[in-house]
């Protein structure tokens, strides 16, 4: 029932994604949203886990740039929405509860503020917001400009055909699992936070110009929640990395319907506590019936 498919795009890109129908036609459908030089395999255990399979379809996008959707060139959120909708209608969804963890929630984001009548509802996790940064992310907000330049030549590079010719596929369930059996089990927190906020390993399996056009725009500014009329769930890491949780949790307390719910981890919360994770999103979902 989990199937993977292909959408080809209106500028010539193919965009790979899974998704799990439980029926003939559409059901309510979730879409769940990866972050930063990751891929769809960080949902996988969620999709296969989940009781929301009962009554809801899930889709798992590989946004443009990653896994089955690879490709080089531009990237921004204004792309990426336009992927997001482009699948949603290619698959005859027209609305779905949008979940992203960290740059996905950015994409949620900005497709409900673009297309608020196609979004059922927001849950967030980890959201990076401009005004919160703190740490390496603050740092990076204010280098921007050299940054921008630095991508800017590698994209030149890449179009005057100099990159790399293999770039291997990166099976992030297998690699969260690893984690839980080894580094998490045995109290090494800290190892495992150097090893996902590792930039050299990202790029290891992610093209470096793609890499840096996500960061830049994961820090960009995003549409105000409160114009935002759908609700809205946001799962908050307890360990402060990347950005303040006390202006976190304000900017997400100005929604008129915001739930927030905290969760034991370092800002990868599907990996270090995804049964958490998924009983907090479920039980969330619970409030939507089938004629929401």
């Amino acid at each position: 029932m989990d199937t993977l498919r292909t959408l080809r795009t209106a500028d010539n890109i193919t965009l790979g994604y899974r998704l799990y129908r439980g029926s003939d036609k559409p059901r309510r459908l979730i879409v769940l949203l990866h972050g930063v030089a990751s891929n769809m395999t960080r949902w996988s255990e969620f999709a296969e886990q989940t009781s929301l399979k009962e009554s809801w379809d899930i889709l798992r996008l590989d946004q443009r740039g990653h896994g089955e959707s690879f490709a080089r060139g531009r990237l921004n959120m204004e792309i990426w929405r336009r992927d997001l909708q482009a699948v949603l209608d290619a698959e005859g969804y027209d609305q779905a509860l949008l979940c992203g963890h960290s740059l996905g929630a950015q994409v949620a984001v900005q497709f409900a503020a673009c297309c608020p009548a196609r979004v059922r509802g927001l849950i967030l996790i980890d959201p990076v917001f401009h005004e919160a940064l703190r740490g390496d992310m603050l740092k990076l907000s204010r280098a921007q400009a050299p940054i921008r330049l630095l991508t800017g030549l590698i994209r030149l590079l890449n179009t005057l055909g100099l990159h790399r010719r293999h770039i291997p596929n990166r099976d992030l369930r297998q690699l969260d699992e690893a984690t839980r059996a080894t580094l998490l089990k045995a109290g090494k927190k800290q190892a495992m936070i150097d090893l996902y906020s590792s930039p050299w390993l990202d790029m290891k399996f992610f093209p470096s110009a793609n890499y840096l056009q996500e960061l830049l725009e994961i820090i960009q500014p995003l549409p105000p929640l409160p114009s935002l009329p759908m609700p809205l769930l946001a799962l908050l890491s307890s360990g402060v990395t990347y950005t303040e949780p006390d202006v976190t949790r304000r900017i997400l307390s100005a929604h008129r319907d915001t739930t927030i719910v905290t969760i034991d981890a370092h800002h990868w919360p599907l990996t270090e506590s995804p049964a958490q994770v998924r009983e907090a999103i479920e039980q969330w979902c619970g409030r939507f019936t089938d004629n929401q």
